[in-house]
């Protein structure tokens, strides 16, 4: 395998592979660019078929992280790192201080946090051997912490942003299908509701369904046939590449806007949904809230209602893009690329 002709390499700055075997750590850690700032993005933790496809994983996470960064306008880089493993049975307290070691061996180019598979409590055990990690528990009050919520915030406002720009209306009435009730997808759910939303819901954890059923009045649906189910607006918050070839003319909704990253298999799918009259929220972009968090976190000196305010700002962005799109008759996804490669292109500001 040749790392720099892969389709996913895109001039990464720094590629490394870790390994522990004591612990049982095997994990990747890509750095693809410090342009604006040090590299950050969280650590995920998951059941890959090879390293093969963690590595392809790494590759465009990073990737998206630098353009999540850089259209937050927070002064970071792009990086993302993965373990490979079953989060539910491989993790142990020494496994995350083997991986605080091997974050902190990059001197401070790569930051860590929470991602799919890992909480709070493993970067307590991270921030043991490194302080180049955020997301960690806080006071009341306080900057930081589980960015989840925060991610679910950011991710509600868009999708208000982009309701109100395609349907010309709020979201009181309308349904709204939610694909993953995870650290995101529940507390999403959670704001729809208070928002008078309808909601259909699925996650392959038949616990987490019944409780958003039984908590918000939810209509379950089976993982496999959320995307195709009639709604006004689909989210996804689980894993990537739910929006491709094969998924999208089954959709029958008019707003695609959700949490998860690398929601676009490929770039032609954003073609795709632009032509099928689908308007489609950049993830990068929507799902801004929790890193936004993390970065104030990190940095320190900033309260929760400056972070709010900061999450605050992303309808706005978005809304800019939706009109950059029409204006242009280009894909959303496409101008958000566009926008986020200027912004690296010219630097850090100031």
């Amino acid at each position: 395998m040749d790392l720099f002709t892969l389709p996913d390499f895109d001039g990464h700055e720094q590629v490394v592979f870790g390994h522990d075997a004591a612990t049982g750590l095997r994990a990747v850690v890509a750095i693809h660019s410090t342009v604006l700032g040090p590299a950050a993005g969280g650590c995920r933790m998951w059941t890959y078929g090879s390293a093969d496809e963690a590595l392809t994983d790494a590759l465009r996470l990073s990737r998206g992280m630098s353009y999540k960064n850089a259209m937050a306008e927070l002064g970071l880089g792009g990086g993302k790192a993965v373990i490979l493993g079953d989060s539910r049975r491989d993790k142990s307290p020494e496994l995350f201080a083997a991986f605080g070691r091997l974050v902190d061996s990059l001197g401070g180019r790569y930051i860590t946090a929470e991602d799919v598979g890992t909480t709070t409590g493993d970067m307590e055990q991270v921030a043991r051997q490194t302080s180049f990690v955020s997301g960690l528990k806080r006071a009341a009050g306080e900057a930081g912490g589980d960015p989840g919520p925060k991610t679910a915030l950011g991710v509600f406002l868009g999708i208000q942003a982009a309701v109100r720009f395609q349907l010309g209306c709020e979201l009181d009435g309308l349904t709204v299908a939610v694909q993953g009730l995870g650290g995101v997808g529940r507390p999403l759910c959670r704001l729809l509701a208070a928002a008078g939303a309808r909601l259909k819901v699925a996650d392959a954890r038949a616990a987490l369904v019944e409780q958003v059923r039984d908590e918000l009045g939810a209509v379950v649906v089976a993982p496999g046939a959320i995307a195709a189910e009639a709604a006004d607006v689909l989210a996804p918050c689980a894993l990537g590449a739910v929006l491709n070839e094969a998924s999208i003319p089954r959709l029958r909704v008019r707003v695609v806007a959700g949490a998860a990253n690398n929601q676009l298999a490929r770039e032609a799918d954003g073609y795709a949904l632009m032509k099928a009259g689908i308007l489609y929220a950049p993830d990068y972009v929507i799902n801004a809230g929790g890193i936004i968090s993390v970065a104030h976190e990190y940095r320190g000196g900033v309260s929760e209602a400056e972070v709010h305010a900061d999450i605050e700002k992303i309808p706005g962005r978005l809304t800019v893009i939706f009109e950059r799109a029409r204006r242009e008759g280009l894909p959303t996804s496409v101008v958000a690329d566009r926008m986020a490669r200027e912004r690296l292109r010219a630097g850090p500001r100031g």
